[in-house]
């Protein structure tokens, strides 16, 4: 600890800031399918989810190795590299926050990470076989399975349960919903978590702290613990509404099929280091379990939104790492100027997302126009709405009226009787 630099000490501090945005932007992922079915309440829920995310933190540091050692090559990367990679990282994370869209917390420190490195030491820094088999085909394969693990999961369980009254299974669900909920979070903590300490370790290894390979030490694991805890416990309300009544409206059969899993496809991946979006996986799983129920619907506008998210946050974050390493390059002054801006960027938002305020009492309020509750018409249908048919009481009305003009007999105008001649 005695040679960590001023620098070194100022990256720490901005990873676990960024664990702790990843804290508050993923509280969704366990509890939003929990919130929005009545299993918990949503103070309840957050403070669960928190607890279970720093139990997870101490499971396991397979991921964490991936990140300290595997995506970039950390031979000849400065300390400021880092740092760039966390503000790209941050900034996206709070401005999908704002938007209420439950994008990659993973994807974003990577793409981060990724543009600083090329910036500062070209395409030769990245290890792109790492980054294809542990980031990018997770991220296409995991949200799939997840979807269709939860889909027939939910087929299965309304299939043994058709004949049963849905008001007596409902208590047994909503316990169920709850434990795999837990699942999740626990789950989370041993995958995301993860990802700051393998950050905070790649940082100390740039500065001479650390030698390369060496695994997080005990006081990394349990700040980045904490962090995520904390932010966890904010709870990031806008995803969560999103992900509980934006995406699908869920019974509790569904989200237990969909928590369920959704942490067994977390936690395998965790097991052999696969960095994964819990986010994606999470997502993947509340869709499949929209489709799994009959009649149960799937508003892919929001689905569609949330898919262009993932799609940009990678290269996104990755163009705002690559110009704030590009500052950093310019020295004292550059790093000076990252700083300002990243609080800068970060207050921004902040004053924003108070224009319209979501928290744990309005969370599953309809009343907000944030999120659409309701899929929005399509094209044909509102143009068919657009057209006026004739008024129906207006026809039958002038069909009486000719009826009886035909069966009347006309009216016969009345004969003045003749005027007697005057003689």
């Amino acid at each position: 600890m005695e040679h960590i630099t001023l620098l070194l000490a100022i990256v720490v501090v901005t990873a676990l800031v960024f664990d702790f945005t990843n804290g508050f932007h993923d509280t969704a992922n366990a509890m939003a399918t929990t919130i929005s079915t009545g299993a918990l309440k949503p103070k309840t829920a957050v403070a669960m989810s928190a607890a279970l995310n720093l139990v997870g933190a101490f499971l396991s540091v397979e991921v964490a190795k991936t990140i300290s050692g595997g995506i970039i090559d950390e031979t000849g990367i400065r300390t400021e590299v880092i740092f760039a990679a966390l503000v790209g990282a941050i900034l996206w994370n709070l401005l999908t926050w704002l938007l209420g869209l439950p994008s990659s917390s993973s994807h974003a420190l990577f793409g981060g990470l990724i543009g600083a490195a090329v910036m500062s030491a070209g395409w030769g820094s990245v290890n792109g076989s790492t980054v294809v088999t542990k980031v990018l085909l997770p991220a296409v394969a995991a949200p799939i399975v997840a979807g269709v693990a939860a889909m027939l999961a939910t087929k299965l369980t309304y299939r043994i349960n058709r004949n049963t009254d849905p008001k007596a299974t409902a208590k047994g669900y909503r316990a169920g919903q709850i434990a795999s909920a837990g699942l999740v979070s626990l789950a989370h903590g041993t995958n995301d978590a993860q990802k700051t300490m393998g950050i905070i370790t790649l940082a100390l290894v740039t500065g001479g702290v650390l030698h390369p390979g060496a695994n997080p030490p005990l006081w990394v694991i349990v700040s980045a613990g904490l962090a995520i805890a904390m932010g966890t416990y904010l709870g990031g309300w806008r995803i969560i509404r999103t992900m509980g009544k934006g995406l699908t409206e869920l019974r509790p059969p569904q989200g237990f099929a969909a928590q369920t899993g959704a942490a067994t496809v977390i936690l395998a991946s965790s097991h052999i280091g696969f960095s994964l979006s819990t986010t994606q996986v999470c997502s993947g799983s509340v869709m499949g379990a929209g489709l799994g129920r009959k009649g149960g619907v799937v508003r892919w506008s929001t689905a569609s939104r949330m898919a262009v998210a993932w799609v940009l946050t990678l290269p996104a974050a990755g163009l705002v790492g690559a110009g704030a390493e590009f500052l950093t390059q310019q020295g004292t002054w550059g790093i000076a100027a990252v700083a300002i801006l990243l609080i800068a960027g970060s207050g921004v938002i902040w004053k924003l997302s108070r224009r319209q305020p979501v928290d744990h009492h309005n969370v599953t309020s309809d009343a907000i126009d944030e999120t659409p509750v309701a899929e929005p018409a399509g094209v044909i249908t509102t143009a068919i709405a657009a057209v006026t048919p004739p008024p129906t009481t207006g026809i039958a009305a002038a069909a009486a009226d000719l009826k009886a003009t035909i069966h009347s007999p006309a009216p016969v105008a009345p004969v003045d009787p003749p005027t007697p001649a005057t003689v």
